[in-house]
């Protein structure tokens, strides 16, 4: 962990300096809300305002959508979300308090490099995880988790040790939310306690959640993601473009007169904070890259995002995301953490002390400094919109793998059978026939529910949920589906629980987290190691010769090895393993644990599985991936999403893995393209320039960080704008769908009834 350096004067015209890392007196950030009125704020504000979105979406989805009644739509939100609303969703879930935060902790420490290290990392695992998610969606399109995945290639034991690891990745990012809100809610309010932070935390993260499952969070985001551009753009200004210069900073030629002088931390090229050549950044970028794939690979909510949309649509949306998140943390850090620096070495009384800045109050300290009481009101305003928003997703998550993975699964199955076979109905427990072989006694001869009349008047009728066993066919009367659909009455009943006990779990685990001490930089970097043997996961999309022992191995000895490694490299700093927290956090731990855990885990996974895997032929590989593309509802199959894409797809046709690759393949071309070219853009282009400079003159500054701000105003404007417009012209394309549908049964009724009198004539 790199500390906080000094303010050291270069030269005799620099003015006087103050000292970050041993101070006399610290500056705080001084609180501007009673509890009541930051709990009126959050809750009643922010919180009702998510309510309300929540209930519209749920108006949208029942009389636009009409699929508000099944518990697919919950977790999946139809599964047509639109590109620019998966944009922003994702956008606004990778958007963590520590974003905001702790990237500016890192511009204290590193200089103006830190920002851009920072979010380089990021930046690549977002840009390349649609050519993972185009893989799902054309292999396993009817997953609602990767853990189904899982469950269906290697069986319980695999799914079991993944579950626990996922469920181990939602509770270290919950943990890190907990920690950055409850740090920038004490400093904004009078005498606030971790109890009453982390309550207000937990009804932000699944008020809305509970009413309108993961379509809310979808337009809560859209709220989210606008307000925190109003807010960062109005920073931007206030910081960079402003003829006030008491703060040390003012206008961008101000911040640099002040920056330039100072000497920056070791490592830096010329011991300058205006350089990107930087030790500490090129650590960070490291640590970046390693902490997302963590959460890009391994985190539920991730896949839950790209699952929402359909191949292409999700392809584009996780890209233009990339952009969009790209500009927040980059922008704000840059004009707070530079600002901050720039006011230090002028104000010899009021620089936070190294464990706020830690803490990650650098930028709140600074919204407070320039903009008063507003400021501490915006910056809260921010972190609870990042809550929100990434919050809720964690909410719905775990409540995924809770209802999907493991109470379906392991504690009320279906009928309470035990289906160990894949590729076995869940209907009838039978195999089910291969593509184009005749079925016979052994085999499931199940029929479709878009073709089983039974099915259709009990639709019809809309029977009503009577008192009685959970499995009487008088709830419903389809001898083939009627069981199963009382059956998924009874999930969406529970999955309202879920979303209810998980919400509140989070009291308890964000107090216990709280009392353990730590704080938002030792999170950020260590509480990801135990996850990130995550390229077994990805093996099991790519590569059919993946095996259970491979993937087992793999997860296990990486956790072991990161963990190892981790411990190993912090023993020998001076003290040894005795200041745990400092350091388990230095740089060379943190990298050889990350490091460790990712390349012992692919390579562990791809020897083992090569030696024990049983593929030898094209008819073997189709049979694997056979697994995966039978995850299904058999009530709602996901072969109904992809009518408009193929054509000739013929009713209850499930379509083979070919002719969903065929059908996506500008899907799977785009993803290529575009995660390369975003990658060559983001860690290639732009940090090879940015490093070419050495120590920026005051010219190269101002471009610099006149790109940035334009850049951030041109993605507010993708989100202002284009994330509306796009949703509304999908809900009046789904109106005039069915109004057609409409006319087309009144016509057929009318046609009918004519012929009824014509014969009765």
């Amino acid at each position: 962990m790199a500390t906080v350096p000094p303010l050291v004067s270069l030269t005799n015209e620099c003015p006087p300096t103050a000292n970050l890392s041993g101070h006399a007196v610290y500056g705080t950030i001084p609180p501007v809300f009673e509890r009541h009125e930051a709990a009126l704020l959050l809750i009643l504000g922010f919180g009702g305002v998510s309510v309300v979105l929540a209930m519209l979406h749920g108006q949208v989805r029942k009389r636009v959508f009409h699929d508000d009644n099944n518990v697919d739509t919950a977790f999946d939100a139809g599964g047509r979300v639109s590109t620019s609303l998966t944009a922003v969703t994702v956008a606004s879930q990778f958007l963590w308090p520590g974003d905001i935060l702790q990237s500016s902790t890192i511009t204290v420490k590193s200089g103006i490099s830190g920002p851009l290290w920072y979010t380089v990392g990021a930046v690549i695992n977002i840009a390349l995880f649609p050519i993972v998610s185009v893989y799902l969606k054309t292999r396993a399109p009817g997953a609602k988790t990767y853990l189904q995945i899982m469950y269906a290639r290697y069986g319980r034991a695999a799914h079991i040790l993944f579950i626990a690891m996922a469920l181990m990745v939602n509770l270290c990012v919950i943990s890190t939310l907990v920690v950055a809100g409850v740090a920038t809610i004490k400093a904004a309010t009078i005498d606030a306690s971790d109890e009453f932070c982390v309550v207000i935390i937990a009804v932000l993260f699944g008020s809305y959640s509970f009413i309108g499952g993961l379509g809310t969070t979808f337009y809560v985001s859209y709220f989210n993601a606008v307000l925190i551009f109003s807010i960062l753009i109005a920073l931007n200004v206030k910081i960079l473009y402003s003829s006030d210069s008491t703060t040390g900073g003012g206008n961008i030629k101000n911040l640099y007169a002040h920056i330039q002088c100072l000497q920056g931390p070791t490592g830096n090229e010329n011991r300058s904070y205006l350089t990107f050549r930087s030790e500490n950044g090129f650590v960070y970028a490291f640590m970046g890259l390693c902490v997302t794939a963590s959460l890009t690979y391994c985190d539920q909510a991730a896949w839950q995002s790209r699952i929402a949309a359909k191949p292409l649509q999700g392809v584009l949306g996780f890209f233009i995301a990339a952009f969009i998140w790209f500009a927040i943390p980059i922008s704000i850090s840059t004009s707070a953490g530079l600002a901050y620096i720039a006011m230090a070495a002028t104000n010899t009384t009021s620089v936070l002390s190294p464990s706020d800045i830690n803490a990650g109050l650098v930028t709140p300290f600074m919204a407070e400094r320039l903009l008063g009481d507003l400021g501490s009101v915006l910056i809260l305003t921010m972190i609870a919109m990042t809550l929100m928003s990434t919050g809720s997703g964690e909410v719905m998550a775990v409540s995924s793998i809770i209802v999907y993975d493991i109470y379906q699964i392991y504690v009320y199955p279906f009928r309470f059978m035990k289906v160990q076979d894949a590729l076995s109905c869940i209907l009838c427990g039978k195999t089910r026939p291969v593509d184009g072989a005749a079925a016979d006694s052994s085999t499931c001869s199940c029929p479709g529910v878009l073709t089983c009349d039974p099915c259709r008047r009990d639709l019809e009728s809309s029977t009503e949920r009577q008192e009685g066993s959970k499995y009487e066919h008088k709830h419903y009367t389809c001898p083939h589906h009627g069981l199963y659909r009382q059956y998924q009455q009874d999930m969406l009943s529970y999955k309202s629980w879920c979303i209810l006990w998980v919400t509140v779990a989070i009291v308890p685990l964000g107090v216990v987290v709280q009392m353990s001490g730590l704080d938002l930089n030792w999170v950020m970097l260590n509480g990801f190691i135990l996850t990130l043997p995550c390229f077994p996961v990805v093996l099991s999309i790519f590569w059919s010769k993946t095996t259970r022992h491979g993937v087992i191995a793999g997860a296990v000895c990486g956790l072991l090895g990161g963990v190892g490694a981790l411990l190993g490299a912090a023993s020998t700093y001076p003290g040894g393993l005795q200041p745990f927290l400092k350091n388990t956090s230095e740089n060379v731990s943190v990298m050889a644990g990350a490091g460790t855990s990712i390349g012992v885990s692919f390579v562990v996974c791809f020897v083992v599985s090569l030696l024990t895997h049983k593929i030898r032929t094209d008819s073997d590989v189709e049979n694997e991936w056979r697994k995966l593309r039978d995850i299904d509802n058999p009530l709602h199959p996901w072969s109904e999403l992809y009518t408009e894409d193929i054509p000739d797809l013929a009713v209850g046709e499930r379509p083979s893995v070919k002719r969903l690759e065929q059908a996506f393949g500008r899907a799977r071309i785009a993803a290529y393209v575009g995660g390369l070219a975003t990658v060559v853009l983001c860690a290639g282009v732009v940090p090879g320039v940015m490093i070419s400079l050495h120590v920026l003159t005051e010219t190269q500054f101002t471009v610099w960080t006149h790109v940035l701000q334009w850049f951030c105003f041109s993605m507010a404007a993708v989100v202002v704008v284009v994330a509306p417009v796009e949703e509304v012209i999908q809900v009046v394309r789904r109106v005039r769908a069915n109004n057609r549908e409409r006319c087309r049964e009144e016509a057929a009724k009318y046609a009918y009834s004519q012929r009824t009198i014509n014969n009765a004539d």
